[in-house]
């Protein structure tokens, strides 16, 4: 399951040597597995005669440290190496859990084709062995990937099957996971019911687990499925708890991407006051973070707010800022918005000396 990124605080228990974290933001909100290097010192393979297994563990290792570094190219690299070896010496275990890291770390990549290559792989070695914990998230990469391929159809049917392994192990940090994967195809088909289903009962176990990782990246996905039903009110209370916990994990960047969806929704409801104390409240943070993108959306959202309001003097000085800012960074399309939105801002105050700036592509700031 999918950090667009996450972080390694909720652990989901492997056969085998090795622990796997789930709940790392990879990409798109999806809820992924992930490698816990810390578990690798906890478990250390037993010591192997044959240098051939003592490569393939020490490839293994290797691999997943360079993963958690994000180095996911070098990490590929040094888990095809250990597949290899463990192919040599034909261990099958350990060939079925090297196959599941490198779906995940392929689908990590955005390689979705190698993600559903290795998990297949996976997936067929792991039920000759009956391996239910490797079947689960063999099935679960499966899902996510053939979900970012638009195969909704096969998406639907691993993640159900996925769904399915995390009830009968009773493995609830996988059901969250599996859940809200679920949600994210049904959301993606625009069967917004179905989706909000899957991720309210994703959020009802994850708050009951008390993962605040989890809980924060399902709030969002709540939001943005009732957003997309454009229930603003109900996208609303989702978002806010979202950015409550955002905030308390120091999480940033979700905290401002939710921030914006915040102050949409106000807009949306015509609530101006509010939608302006997001947008203040996410310029704050791109400022902090030095998000020079996130910077200007802000300042154009803040001016189109407050010209909303009937304060064309505030929306000027709004839109100046992300004149500026554009020319700073060089985004013509973003400067050429600015000074139509400032010629119209001053049109309303009457101010027809400035307008006349702006149209020779000067003003009193430039």
């Amino acid at each position: 399951m999918c950090k667009d990124g996450w972080n390694n605080k909720s652990k989901n228990t492997v056969p085998l040597q090795l622990l796997i974290t789930y709940l790392k933001p990879v990409k798109r909100n999806t809820i992924t597995y992930e490698f816990d290097p810390g578990s690798q010192a906890e478990r250390q393979p037993p010591q192997e005669s044959d240098d051939h297994l003592l490569e393939a563990s020490r490839l293994l290792r290797q691999g997943i440290q360079q993963q958690q570094a994000g180095e996911l190219v070098a990490a590929i690299k040094s888990l095809q190496q250990s597949l290899g070896l463990f192919q040599v010496v034909g261990d099958l275990p350990k060939q079925a859990q090297v196959l599941s890291f490198l779906g995940l770390v392929t689908y990590s990549a955005g390689d979705y084709k190698g993600a559903i290559s290795y998990s297949q792989q996976c997936l067929s070695l792991s039920e000759d062995r009956s391996d239910l914990a490797l079947q689960m998230q063999a099935l679960s990469h499966l899902g996510n990937a053939y979900r970012h391929l638009n195969d909704h159809k096969k998406a639907i049917e691993f993640l159900e099957k996925c769904l399915k392994i995390t009830q009968q192990l009773q493995d609830k940090r996988s059901q969250v996971a599996a859940l809200n994967n679920l949600g994210l195809v049904y959301k993606a088909l625009a069967n917004f019911t179905q989706a909000i289903e899957y991720q309210q009962q994703s959020l009802e176990i994850v708050r009951e687990l008390k993962d605040n990782w989890g809980e924060e990246q399902v709030l969002k996905n709540l939001g943005n499925a009732w957003y997309a039903l454009d229930n603003y009110p109900k996208a609303i209370a989702y978002y806010e708890q979202c950015v409550v916990i955002a905030r308390s994990l120091k999480n940033v960047r979700t905290a401002s991407q939710v921030l914006k969806n915040l102050g949409n929704a106000c807009y949306a409801l015509y609530d101006y006051a509010k939608a302006i104390k997001y947008y203040e409240e996410r310029l704050q943070l791109a400022r902090e973070i030095k998000d020079k993108r996130s910077e200007e959306q802000s300042l154009g959202s803040l001016g189109v707010a407050c010209e909303a309001l009937g304060n064309y003097n505030k929306a000027v000085t709004y839109y100046e800022e992300r004149l500026l800012l554009a020319r700073s960074i060089k985004d013509r399309r973003s400067e050429e918005e600015a000074l139509a939105r400032l010629k119209a801002a001053c049109y309303a105050l009457g101010d027809y000396a400035k307008i006349i700036q702006y149209e020779q592509g000067t003003s009193t700031n430039s």
